[in-house]
């Protein structure tokens, strides 16, 4: 699997990367997002089968076409498990019925930080733990977040040894929960900014050191706000 830029054939293009590639990346060097070259492509008989599924079971057939050989099947077996297990409830995403009215609601916030981005990022978190230890290297992970999605991605890497989260939040503008999920975790890995602003301004400033090909090579930087591949590809499950 190939992945390109959204600003595929603009002067600098980036060449296509594999998925491990671009999950460190984030941002494309020419500003743009990186999506699948081609769409893998589920058929109607595939698609019936994933009735019934484990959510960890269905994840791994949703997933593996987009991460290629990124990760050999029991690797990312044993990651999906140990993300989801931090889950209070097994079904991961329940789907409860909203009393006899036929409709039913999506469950999202069984996660450890009762946010629904920790679907996406408690495994994103241990995915790039693992690729990054593998190839002995270090990532600053830089992000903007409005509360739940720092409470999330901090909980997702905190106290790994190949990551460094500096996350930048508007000052007097996340609730108080959130505020306190982000700051008191007392890992020395985790960095907490807290920006005059709001979140328009704290994204800015994480877009333009992604967009700062110099500062982002110097501190290996990686994202884990949705201009990361790999986090929309995670909730899509």
């Amino acid at each position: 699997m190939r992945y390109i830029s959204t600003r595929h054939g603009s002067q600098g293009n980036p060449a296509p990367l594999g998925f491990e590639d671009v999950m460190l990346a984030g941002l494309a060097r020419d500003g743009g997002l990186y999506l699948p070259a081609e769409w893998p492509q589920f058929s109607k008989a595939e698609i019936a089968g994933l009735k019934g599924l484990t959510y960890t079971e269905l994840a791994f057939r949703v997933m593996r076409p987009f991460v290629g050989d990124t990760f050999d099947e029991a690797t990312f077996r044993r990651l999906i498990g140990e993300a989801y297990a931090s889950f209070e409830t097994p079904e991961v995403a329940p789907l409860k019925p909203l009393g006899d009215s036929g409709l039913h609601l999506l469950e999202l916030f069984h996660g450890p930080t009762l946010a629904f981005k920790d679907v996406a990022l408690q495994l994103l978190g241990r995915m790039l733990d693992q690729t990054l230890t593998a190839r002995g290297q270090h990532a600053t992970i830089v992000g903007a977040t409005s509360g739940d999605t720092g409470s999330a991605a901090i909980e997702a890497v905190r106290d790994r040894k190949a990551i460094d989260i500096f996350m930048l939040f508007p000052k007097g503008r996340v609730s108080e929960v959130q505020r306190r999920q982000m700051t008191t975790v007392l890992a020395p890995n985790v960095h907490n900014i807290a920006v005059q602003g709001n979140f328009d301004d704290a994204q800015a400033l994480v877009k333009a050191m992604f967009n700062d090909p110099d500062f982002a090579g110097r501190f290996n930087l990686s994202a884990v706000n949705s201009i990361n591949w790999a986090r929309l590809m995670l909730q899509t499950v």
